[in-house]
């Protein structure tokens, strides 16, 4: 039930929120927020598909040994695979930008919920489809009214999901982590991407 950004011809479907508008602009930060906390609930709802538990089958019969993933939802551990590398991180921790605290997701959406106690059912009529991000669309008036968390922390607003945003770069070590799994491997198995993104190409071109 989560779509992807790319269909099969490649082509980017929706314009994701950048990492200079959530670290900038405040106004980027409270959409982003707003659209997120509204569309948390069915994103955590989401079940691994075939795919994630072919793969795990792959795991337990010891044809696969690492997973290296793009995806930023947890259903390859939710489907059984073991060893994973979340090479975009995750949408279940959230990080402060100022001070590098982190908190779990549902600690944040709980703390949203809390300082906007009326915002989803005044959502739920308006809000558009699941996107990539795990956010929904609303119209600006909503997204306007909407009060945003603070770092318990320190006291910004500069959180963001503890995720890869367009325009940043994956951590050093992860990437490091991959190239190793990569170059011990006997053979790389691409599933379900375009590799239209130098992110996942490197490590086809590694191997």
């Amino acid at each position: 039930g989560i779509p992807d950004y790319r269909g099969p011809d490649g082509r980017r479907r929706v314009t994701p929120m950048t990492i200079a508008q959530i670290r900038h602009d405040p106004d980027g930060r409270r959409r982003y927020w707003s659209r997120a906390f509204v569309g948390w609930d069915t994103l955590r709802a989401a079940e691994p598909n075939s795919g994630h538990a072919a793969l795990a089958r792959l795991e337990a019969a010891g044809l696969i040994d690492h997973v290296i993933t793009q995806n930023v939802d947890g259903l390859h551990q939710q489907a059984g695979s073991r060893v994973v590398t979340e090479l975009h991180g995750t949408l279940t921790s959230v990080v402060c930008l100022r001070c590098a605290a982190r908190l779990h997701r549902d600690r944040v959406h709980a703390a949203l919920a809390r300082l906007n106690p009326d915002f989803e059912r005044r959502a739920r009529s308006v809000r558009g489809g699941i996107r990539p991000d795990g956010d929904v669309e609303l119209p600006a008036d909503l997204i306007d009214a909407f009060c945003v968390m603070r770092c318990e922390e320190c006291g910004t607003d500069e959180l963001k999901p503890d995720v890869v945003f367009f325009g940043e770069s994956a951590s050093p070590d992860v990437v490091a982590r991959c190239y190793e799994a990569v170059e011990r491997a006997s053979a790389l198995l691409v599933v379900g991407t375009s590799l239209a993104v130098m992110s996942g190409l490197r490590f086809v071109r590694r191997a």
